[in-house]
């Protein structure tokens, strides 16, 4: 009777055994599938940021290659006008160098024309890209006037001949004076601007110069080469340059083309 006591108390114990035992794995359980859960969560927060990261990281991409094919169009025209660019300036190079040997040549033909004029006024030379002849007052005018006299048809005469074998040339005839005052016909000026004209009417009529190659001027006191205090610098300040240019046109032609 004791011994079925105790098998019932144990079948009866069995139950609750068993129920505390589920219970603790069910609790355990549980937590370890919160903490998947949290873990889950977390990792989906990661997956979320990554992707957006990785659209960032792929808009940047399409933007570096948009900005790169941009500075790559930038380059290869850069380099198409450079390459035009340096084109241009070997033909304007070219022609300036024509020009410079041209001018050259005029330098020497105007000397051996005008060689027997050395010791009395004349003078030759080249100078910043201009050839230019100065005749002092006293071997073309009349003292005090703007009228030519007979020395000076000689002078211009081989001046002529040489302007006439380079008709592209431009020639600018200007007129100076010292500073001593001369008031007859308007002043020092004026006597340099019509000494200038002169010298152009006799080019154009007895010389047959272009005279729409021509330009004169008149700087009266107003551009000295010597001193005005003696006596030798005012007679080198009292001249007729006649400048010779380059072909302005061909050279800027050259640069437009």
């Amino acid at each position: 009777m004791a011994r079925n006591s105790r098998i019932i108390l144990v079948l009866l114990s069995l139950p609750l055994l068993f129920s505390c035992g589920t219970g603790k794995k069910l609790t355990a359980a549980q937590a370890e599938v919160d903490q998947l859960k949290s873990a889950n969560a977390a990792l989906n927060t990661k997956s979320t940021d990554l992707t957006n990261t990785v659209s960032d990281l792929q808009k940047k991409v399409t933007d570096l290659t948009g900005s790169n094919q941009a500075m790559m169009n930038e380059y290869a025209k850069f380099k198409t006008d450079c390459q035009e660019a340096q084109v241009k300036l070997q033909v304007v190079r070219a022609v300036l160098e024509e020009q410079y040997a041209t001018l050259q040549a005029v330098e020497k033909k105007l000397e051996d024309a005008l060689v027997d004029f050395n010791n009395k006024g004349v003078q030759v030379y080249y100078k910043d890209g201009l050839v230019y002849v100065s005749m002092e007052d006293n071997l073309l005018y009349k003292s005090g006037s703007h009228t030519l006299n007979e020395k000076s048809k000689k002078a211009l005469g081989a001046l002529a001949s040489v302007l006439n074998d380079y008709p592209k040339l431009k020639v600018y005839v200007v007129g100076n004076t010292d500073d001593q005052s001369f008031k007859n016909g308007g002043g020092n000026w004026t006597l340099s601007t019509e000494r200038a004209n002169y010298v152009v009417r006799t080019l154009r009529d007895s010389y047959k110069v272009d005279p729409s190659r021509m330009t004169s001027a008149g700087k009266g006191k107003y551009n000295p080469v010597a001193d005005n205090g003696t006596a030798e610098g005012r007679a080198k300040n009292r001249r007729t340059d006649i400048i010779l240019n380059p072909d302005l046109d061909k050279i800027w032609q050259s640069v437009q083309q």
